[in-house]
Protein backbone atom coordinates (compact mmCIF):
# COMPACT_ATOMS: atom_id res chain seq x y z
CA UNK A 1 0.00 0.00 0.00
CA UNK A 2 1.28 3.55 -0.96
CA UNK A 3 2.24 5.65 1.58
CA UNK A 4 1.64 8.47 -0.81
CA UNK A 5 -0.71 11.53 0.39
CA UNK A 6 -4.28 12.09 -0.76
CA UNK A 7 -3.93 14.51 -4.15
CA UNK A 8 -5.43 18.00 -3.42
CA UNK A 9 -5.45 19.85 -6.48
CA UNK A 10 -7.10 18.27 -9.34
CA UNK A 11 -6.95 18.63 -13.20
CA UNK A 12 -8.84 17.81 -16.04
CA UNK A 13 -8.31 19.04 -20.06
CA UNK A 14 -11.38 18.91 -22.38
CA UNK A 15 -10.14 20.63 -25.67
CA UNK A 16 -9.20 24.09 -24.70
CA UNK A 17 -10.27 24.13 -21.27
CA UNK A 18 -8.25 22.96 -18.13
CA UNK A 19 -10.33 22.39 -14.94
CA UNK A 20 -8.45 23.18 -11.65
CA UNK A 21 -10.29 21.65 -8.37
CA UNK A 22 -9.02 22.27 -4.97
CA UNK A 23 -10.05 19.76 -2.97
CA UNK A 24 -9.04 19.85 0.49
CA UNK A 25 -11.96 19.61 2.59
CA UNK A 26 -9.82 19.00 6.02
CA UNK A 27 -8.51 22.58 5.94
CA UNK A 28 -10.93 24.25 3.47
CA UNK A 29 -8.37 24.35 1.07
CA UNK A 30 -6.03 26.01 2.93
CA UNK A 31 -2.65 27.09 1.55
CA UNK A 32 -0.88 24.37 2.40
CA UNK A 33 2.66 23.22 1.24
CA UNK A 34 1.15 20.18 -0.66
CA UNK A 35 -2.03 22.38 -1.97
CA UNK A 36 0.54 24.84 -3.12
CA UNK A 37 2.86 22.48 -4.48
CA UNK A 38 0.33 20.74 -6.52
CA UNK A 39 -1.48 24.02 -7.70
CA UNK A 40 2.06 25.05 -9.28
CA UNK A 41 2.39 21.98 -10.64
CA UNK A 42 -1.36 21.95 -12.26
CA UNK A 43 -0.93 25.26 -13.32
CA UNK A 44 2.31 24.09 -14.95
CA UNK A 45 0.79 21.35 -16.83
CA UNK A 46 -2.11 23.18 -18.44
CA UNK A 47 0.52 26.01 -19.58
CA UNK A 48 2.22 23.20 -21.33
CA UNK A 49 -0.48 21.96 -23.31
CA UNK A 50 -0.76 24.06 -26.78
CA UNK A 51 -4.57 23.11 -26.70
CA UNK A 52 -5.22 25.16 -23.84
CA UNK A 53 -6.88 28.37 -24.03
CA UNK A 54 -8.49 28.87 -20.29
CA UNK A 55 -8.36 27.60 -16.83
CA UNK A 56 -11.23 27.47 -14.25
CA UNK A 57 -9.97 27.32 -11.12
CA UNK A 58 -12.78 26.04 -8.59
CA UNK A 59 -12.94 24.42 -5.68
CA UNK A 60 -14.53 20.99 -4.99
CA UNK A 61 -17.06 22.47 -1.97
CA UNK A 62 -18.54 25.47 -1.50
CA UNK A 63 -15.19 27.01 0.18
CA UNK A 64 -13.11 28.22 -2.25
CA UNK A 65 -9.78 28.90 0.38
CA UNK A 66 -9.67 29.55 3.97
CA UNK A 67 -6.34 31.46 3.52
CA UNK A 68 -2.68 30.10 5.07
CA UNK A 69 -2.52 26.71 6.49
CA UNK A 70 -1.89 28.14 10.79
CA UNK A 71 -1.04 25.01 11.71
CA UNK A 72 1.91 24.89 9.34
CA UNK A 73 2.57 28.33 9.98
CA UNK A 74 2.50 28.28 14.09
CA UNK A 75 5.02 24.91 13.74
CA UNK A 76 7.54 26.74 11.70
CA UNK A 77 9.41 29.72 9.79
CA UNK A 78 7.42 31.10 7.05
CA UNK A 79 9.94 32.56 4.56
CA UNK A 80 9.61 29.50 2.75
CA UNK A 81 5.62 29.42 2.35
CA UNK A 82 5.60 33.17 1.86
CA UNK A 83 7.86 33.13 -1.41
CA UNK A 84 5.89 30.19 -2.64
CA UNK A 85 2.81 32.44 -2.34
CA UNK A 86 4.09 35.18 -4.11
CA UNK A 87 5.62 32.88 -7.03
CA UNK A 88 2.00 31.29 -7.50
CA UNK A 89 0.62 34.82 -7.73
CA UNK A 90 2.95 35.58 -10.11
CA UNK A 91 2.43 32.24 -11.77
CA UNK A 92 -1.45 33.27 -11.94
CA UNK A 93 -0.39 36.77 -13.84
CA UNK A 94 1.94 35.52 -16.68
CA UNK A 95 0.45 32.06 -17.53
CA UNK A 96 -0.35 31.94 -21.22
CA UNK A 97 -3.82 31.19 -20.73
CA UNK A 98 -6.63 33.03 -19.36
CA UNK A 99 -6.99 32.34 -15.68
CA UNK A 100 -10.93 32.34 -14.42
CA UNK A 101 -12.20 31.90 -11.21
CA UNK A 102 -15.68 30.04 -10.33
CA UNK A 103 -16.53 31.63 -6.17
CA UNK A 104 -19.64 29.68 -4.70
CA UNK A 105 -18.20 30.43 -1.64
CA UNK A 106 -16.24 32.07 0.93
CA UNK A 107 -12.84 32.90 0.16
CA UNK A 108 -10.10 34.14 3.12
CA UNK A 109 -7.16 36.42 3.56
CA UNK A 110 -4.22 34.71 1.21
CA UNK A 111 -6.63 32.91 -0.82
CA UNK A 112 -7.80 36.50 -2.00
CA UNK A 113 -4.28 36.83 -3.93
CA UNK A 114 -4.96 33.36 -6.02
CA UNK A 115 -8.38 35.57 -6.96
CA UNK A 116 -6.62 38.65 -7.08
CA UNK A 117 -4.41 37.31 -9.66
CA UNK A 118 -6.84 35.52 -11.40
CA UNK A 119 -7.98 37.17 -14.77
CA UNK A 120 -11.69 36.73 -14.70
CA UNK A 121 -13.26 36.01 -11.47
CA UNK A 122 -17.17 34.96 -11.43
CA UNK A 123 -18.83 34.62 -7.83
CA UNK A 124 -21.86 33.73 -6.77
CA UNK A 125 -24.40 36.18 -4.31
CA UNK A 126 -23.15 33.81 -1.65
CA UNK A 127 -19.85 34.04 -1.89
CA UNK A 128 -18.40 35.99 1.38
CA UNK A 129 -14.59 37.42 1.18
CA UNK A 130 -12.56 38.44 4.39
CA UNK A 131 -8.85 39.64 4.66
CA UNK A 132 -8.85 38.59 8.05
CA UNK A 133 -4.72 38.94 8.81
CA UNK A 134 -5.22 42.46 11.01
CA UNK A 135 -7.44 40.39 13.45
CA UNK A 136 -4.29 37.66 14.16
CA UNK A 137 -1.68 40.38 14.03
CA UNK A 138 -0.36 39.70 10.51
CA UNK A 139 -0.75 42.02 7.64
CA UNK A 140 -1.87 40.76 3.69
CA UNK A 141 1.64 41.16 2.85
CA UNK A 142 2.20 38.93 0.10
CA UNK A 143 -1.30 39.16 -1.31
CA UNK A 144 -1.03 43.42 -1.00
CA UNK A 145 0.20 44.12 -4.93
CA UNK A 146 -2.29 42.15 -6.83
CA UNK A 147 -5.66 42.63 -4.78
CA UNK A 148 -4.60 46.68 -3.69
CA UNK A 149 -3.79 46.43 -6.70
CA UNK A 150 -7.29 45.40 -8.27
CA UNK A 151 -9.18 47.19 -5.60
CA UNK A 152 -10.52 50.46 -5.12
CA UNK A 153 -8.09 52.14 -2.33
CA UNK A 154 -10.96 53.49 0.09
CA UNK A 155 -12.36 49.92 -0.46
CA UNK A 156 -9.21 48.30 0.32
CA UNK A 157 -8.39 50.42 3.48
CA UNK A 158 -11.68 49.57 4.72
CA UNK A 159 -11.16 45.75 3.98
CA UNK A 160 -7.59 45.15 5.15
CA UNK A 161 -7.86 47.32 8.11
CA UNK A 162 -11.08 45.99 9.42
CA UNK A 163 -10.62 43.21 8.57
CA UNK A 164 -14.39 41.83 8.39
CA UNK A 165 -16.63 39.67 5.90
CA UNK A 166 -17.83 41.36 3.07
CA UNK A 167 -20.18 39.88 0.15
CA UNK A 168 -20.11 39.20 -3.92
CA UNK A 169 -22.05 42.40 -4.44
CA UNK A 170 -19.23 44.73 -2.48
CA UNK A 171 -16.32 42.73 -4.03
CA UNK A 172 -17.76 43.70 -7.94
CA UNK A 173 -18.46 47.31 -6.91
CA UNK A 174 -14.50 47.16 -4.95
CA UNK A 175 -12.99 45.59 -8.19
CA UNK A 176 -11.86 42.48 -6.55
CA UNK A 177 -14.51 40.00 -8.80
CA UNK A 178 -15.53 40.51 -11.73
CA UNK A 179 -19.14 39.49 -12.18
CA UNK A 180 -21.55 38.66 -9.41
CA UNK A 181 -24.74 36.10 -10.16
CA UNK A 182 -26.86 34.91 -8.36
CA UNK A 183 -26.02 31.02 -7.23
CA UNK A 184 -28.60 29.00 -9.25
CA UNK A 185 -27.22 31.13 -12.39
CA UNK A 186 -23.62 30.83 -11.28
CA UNK A 187 -22.57 27.84 -13.81
CA UNK A 188 -24.24 29.08 -16.25
CA UNK A 189 -22.26 31.82 -16.14
CA UNK A 190 -18.82 30.67 -15.82
CA UNK A 191 -19.74 28.43 -18.65
CA UNK A 192 -20.01 31.14 -21.11
CA UNK A 193 -17.18 33.18 -19.93
CA UNK A 194 -15.07 30.08 -20.31
CA UNK A 195 -16.49 29.30 -23.93
CA UNK A 196 -15.84 33.07 -24.94
CA UNK A 197 -12.24 33.20 -24.01
CA UNK A 198 -12.01 29.89 -25.34
CA UNK A 199 -12.67 31.20 -28.67
CA UNK A 200 -9.48 33.50 -28.48
CA UNK A 201 -6.23 32.75 -30.55
CA UNK A 202 -3.08 31.89 -28.24
CA UNK A 203 -1.61 34.57 -29.44
CA UNK A 204 -4.15 37.02 -29.09
CA UNK A 205 -4.75 35.41 -25.27
CA UNK A 206 -1.06 35.62 -24.37
CA UNK A 207 -0.57 39.23 -25.38
CA UNK A 208 -3.69 40.81 -24.77
CA UNK A 209 -2.90 39.25 -20.97
CA UNK A 210 0.33 40.51 -20.60
CA UNK A 211 -0.73 44.08 -21.61
CA UNK A 212 -2.91 44.01 -18.94
CA UNK A 213 -1.19 42.01 -15.80
CA UNK A 214 1.80 44.24 -16.55
CA UNK A 215 1.50 46.78 -13.57
CA UNK A 216 0.19 44.15 -11.05
CA UNK A 217 3.65 41.55 -12.39
CA UNK A 218 6.17 44.37 -12.11
CA UNK A 219 4.75 45.64 -8.75
CA UNK A 220 5.37 41.85 -7.51
CA UNK A 221 8.64 42.12 -8.92
CA UNK A 222 9.95 45.10 -7.20
CA UNK A 223 8.86 44.35 -3.91
CA UNK A 224 8.18 40.68 -3.76
CA UNK A 225 11.37 40.33 -1.23
CA UNK A 226 10.52 42.61 0.97
CA UNK A 227 7.13 41.30 1.33
CA UNK A 228 8.22 38.03 1.70
CA UNK A 229 10.56 39.24 4.74
CA UNK A 230 7.98 41.40 6.18
CA UNK A 231 5.27 38.73 6.32
CA UNK A 232 7.77 35.75 7.55
CA UNK A 233 8.57 38.17 10.52
CA UNK A 234 5.05 39.02 11.24
CA UNK A 235 3.84 35.44 11.55
CA UNK A 236 7.00 35.05 13.67
CA UNK A 237 6.04 37.59 15.96
CA UNK A 238 4.90 36.57 19.70
CA UNK A 239 1.67 38.30 18.86
CA UNK A 240 0.67 36.59 15.95
CA UNK A 241 1.69 33.09 17.13
CA UNK A 242 -0.73 33.68 20.14
CA UNK A 243 -3.11 34.45 18.27
CA UNK A 244 -3.29 31.87 16.03
CA UNK A 245 -2.44 29.33 18.58
CA UNK A 246 -5.94 30.36 20.30
CA UNK A 247 -7.67 30.71 16.92
CA UNK A 248 -6.33 27.14 16.36
CA UNK A 249 -8.01 25.71 19.85
CA UNK A 250 -11.36 27.17 19.34
CA UNK A 251 -13.74 24.77 18.06
CA UNK A 252 -14.43 25.86 14.21
CA UNK A 253 -17.55 26.26 12.10
CA UNK A 254 -18.42 25.03 9.24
Amino acid sequence: MSDAPAELVHLEVAGPVATITLDSPHNRNALSRQLVGELFDRLERAAGNDDVRVVLLRSADRVFCSGADLSEAVGGSMVEGAQRILALQRLLLTSRTAVVVRLAGPVRAGGIGIVAAADVVVASEEASFALTEVKLGLAPAVISQTVFGRMAPRAAALAALGGETFGGAEAAAWGLVTEVVAADRLDQRVDEVVASLATGAAQGLRETKALLNRPLVAALDDRGDDLAELSARLFGSEEARSAMAAFLARPQGA
